[in-house]
């Protein structure tokens, strides 16, 4: 059973929920991508710059990166729950367990700092 220690409060079903809604943002978003850049005729810089300065479409990027960074996080939460554990190798699972996931977090968090940077210049 994994206690509160590591799951961080959250529910079974809250994560399947999230799961379920950042997948969407995320087709939503790779097709909205694929459909724009199949149906451009001549892509120029100044239209990729022009459709990536819009509000619209920076919220929607901003919202596609958080749902990513969800979903992974979900992901492997699960992962490193059910295969970094005392019974699979020994007393020291729950430490290293603890580490692999700051780690996740750490990354995670780089990276979506980093994407609010490059898409609003903070």
């Amino acid at each position: 059973m994994v206690n509160s220690v590591t799951n961080f409060g959250r529910s079974g079903l809250s994560d399947w929920l999230l799961q379920r809604v950042t997948a969407v943002v995320i087709a939503a978003y790779t097709l909205f991508m694929v459909v724009y850049l199949l149906t451009a005729d001549s892509l120029t810089y100044g239209q990729w710059v022009s459709l990536h300065q819009s509000l619209w479409m920076r919220l929607f990027s901003l919202f596609a990166v958080l749902s990513v960074a969800i979903h992974a996080w979900i992901g492997l939460w699960s992962v490193l729950t059910d295969y970094v554990t005392v019974r699979l190798l020994g007393p020291k699972a729950t430490l290293l367990r603890l580490l692999l996931e700051l780690g996740m977090i750490t990354v995670t968090l780089a990276y979506v700092i980093w994407a609010i940077d490059i898409l609003w210049g903070i």
